[in-house]
């Protein structure tokens, strides 16, 4: 069965102050291409990578391996729609959002660390 990644893009993009706040579509586009090449470190299963982005990101597109979808408002409700769309089936969230994590974790949505597809640990 595929897990549905659903990352989200500004908690993952911003856990590294590395000037991404001066070009918040492109260091997005840059997660989204990583995400594209080296998919999910450590997930041996099939997965479905759904890159969320808000704000200033809007605008990346998607690529094969990983759909961008732009929350029209939150980014944070947009995830929460996403998992209570996936109807029970394998879900991982990528967050630090203690909020997000308390409320996909209702859900039934496995969470994780920016860490895990930033590639550093």
């Amino acid at each position: 069965m595929t897990t549905l990644v659903i990352i989200d893009a500004a908690n993952v993009v911003g856990s590294v102050p590395d000037g991404w706040w001066r070009d918040r579509r492109g260091a997005a586009e840059r997660l989204r291409d990583r995400l594209a090449r080296d998919g999910v470190p450590g997930r041996d299963d099939p997965v479905e990578i759904v890159l969320v982005v808000e704000g200033a990101a809007r605008g990346v597109e998607s690529v094969p391996g990983v759909r961008v979808d732009e929350a029209p408002g939150s980014g944070d409700d947009r995830i929460v729609e996403l998992v209570a769309e996936a109807s029970g089936g394998p879900c991982l969230v990528v967050t630090a959002d203690r909020g997000l994590r308390a409320r996909v974790g209702e859900l039934g949505a496995e969470v994780v660390g920016p860490r895990t597809v930033r590639g550093d640990g």
